[in-house]
């Protein structure tokens, strides 16, 4: 049991723009971060892949340098606002003990996670639940689903309460 407290764990978090992945961060500083331990959580954000790899979009306009060098910010921008956000409820909610990592990829986020999470050899894989349902997960894919399904480490798929309010039906 000694083994298991002492160990140094690596906690992959994905992060995203929702609600939802800063619920499970959240949700894995209160219940998986352990004191007595020497965890380092890995925050990772996946910017997605360029939406246009030439300078023309498809209706043949060409995009100017400046156009597409915007647009590039912009990703950075936000990926760098999402992973502050997370570092700060880090700091907020966590030990002072936990180390804390970022790493910013780009790519599908199915793929993305999965190769992130061999990389590092996570013990843990923590996501939030976007709560697609049936219909969504058929046309969009499921990134939670498929990480489960391909990462070789356990993970852990944390899902946002819905307000009280809507689960009772009341205004």
């Amino acid at each position: 049991m000694a083994d298991v407290v002492d160990k140094d764990r690596k906690i992959l978090v994905a992060v995203d723009e929702g609600e939802e992945s800063m619920y499970a961060l959240s949700w894995c500083l209160k219940n998986i971060i352990s004191q007595c331990c020497k965890d380092t959580l890995f925050l990772l954000y996946v910017r997605s892949a360029q939406a246009f790899h030439s300078s023309l979009d498809g209706t043949g306009y060409l995009f100017s340098a400046d156009v597409l060098a915007t647009v590039d910010k912009y990703s950075n921008d936000v990926a760098n606002c999402i992973i502050e956000k997370a570092k700060r409820m880090c700091r907020e909610k966590g030990d002072d003990e936990v180390k804390v990592e970022e790493i910013i990829e780009s790519g599908d986020p199915r793929d993305v996670i999965c190769r992130v999470a061999e990389n590092i050899n996570a013990d843990v894989l923590v996501m939030g639940s976007h709560g697609y349902g049936l219909i969504q997960r058929a046309f969009l894919g499921s990134v939670s689903n498929h990480c489960a399904q391909n990462v070789k480490c356990p993970v852990l798929i944390v899902k946002k309460p819905k307000s009280s309010s809507s689960a009772t039906g009341t205004k």
